[in-house]
């Protein structure tokens, strides 16, 4: 039951209308018998800091999602870890006064790659947000060299020399056995694909951080040019459980009650 005694969690983005972070941390709240609710708020940039600095100071706390993970890590007073690394924030909370940011973004995308059964082959990244840095440090972490790209050649020099910066290697996109598209792509019905398949002959992975009712375009092209594909549902519940966690540190993430609530909405 909701009361003035409450915590309110929320995501901040723009737009925030698809994310299914609140029906899947909402079932989770209401599992567990937690005096809690999570909502959708759409902010601009300039409004974001102290939006979320409201929110936890109020006891509550939440997630950023683009495109402002980045802002984000510049409005909390301590990053974690991943979020120092990654540079970008999209979880938040509260602890002795201060503001906390830590970036879960990494961990999901592990997991989502795990569950695909991923080799050592060198990963391809399109986009140059934060997502695609999050996929750039957990290459990192699975120890592969990546390939990146973007439609602004300067953001792609910006972007490649960030990559190198974290200890990454680059090497040719022709290279790559995993394709993770880490672009908003595919969040409107009438988007492009984000990568065209051909120049990829060593493909056997294909990622979307998107997810989508079904699955998302590029997913069903893909589906018979590569042995794996998967959307960015796995992703998504992978990270909100470790943003749960961080939210409730005694408490354990009902994995499987949150995985259901997203399988439910993309029927």
């Amino acid at each position: 039951m909701i009361s003035g005694r409450s915590r309110v969690f929320v995501v901040l983005g723009d737009p925030v209308s698809h994310s299914l972070s609140p029906a899947m941390q909402n079932a989770a709240f209401r599992v567990l018998g937690l005096s809690a609710v999570y909502v959708p708020l759409q902010c601009c940039q300039a409004d974001l800091p102290s939006l979320l600095r409201a929110v936890a100071r109020a006891g509550g706390g939440g997630n950023v999602t683009v495109p402002h993970k980045q802002v984000a890590a510049r409005s909390v007073d301590i990053c974690r870890p991943w979020a120092e690394i990654v540079e970008a924030c999209n979880t938040f909370w509260s602890e002795d006064g201060r503001i906390i940011g830590d970036n879960t973004d990494v961990l999901g995308i592990l997991e989502a790659l795990h569950q695909l059964e991923v080799s050592a082959e060198p990963w391809f990244v399109a986009g140059t947000g934060a997502g695609a840095r999050a996929a750039v440090v957990a290459a990192r972490e699975h120890g592969v060299p990546v390939a990146v790209r973007s439609r602004e050649p300067q953001r792609q020099g910006e972007f490649e020399n960030w990559a190198t910066s974290r200890g990454v290697s680059l090497v040719d996109p022709s290279e790559c056995g995993v394709l993770i598209n880490a672009t908003p792509l595919g969040l409107q019905p009438d988007d492009p694909l984000p990568i065209e398949p051909e120049g990829f002959p060593r493909a056997e992975i294909a990622f979307d951080m998107v997810y989508a009712p079904g699955e998302t375009a590029w997913i069903r092209a893909m589906r018979s040019r590569v042995r794996r594909a998967a959307d960015g549902r796995t992703m998504l519940v992978a990270q909100g459980a470790a943003a749960f966690e961080l939210w409730f540190p005694r408490k354990r993430a009902p994995v499987e009650v949150m995985k259901a609530a997203v399988n439910v909405a993309l029927r």
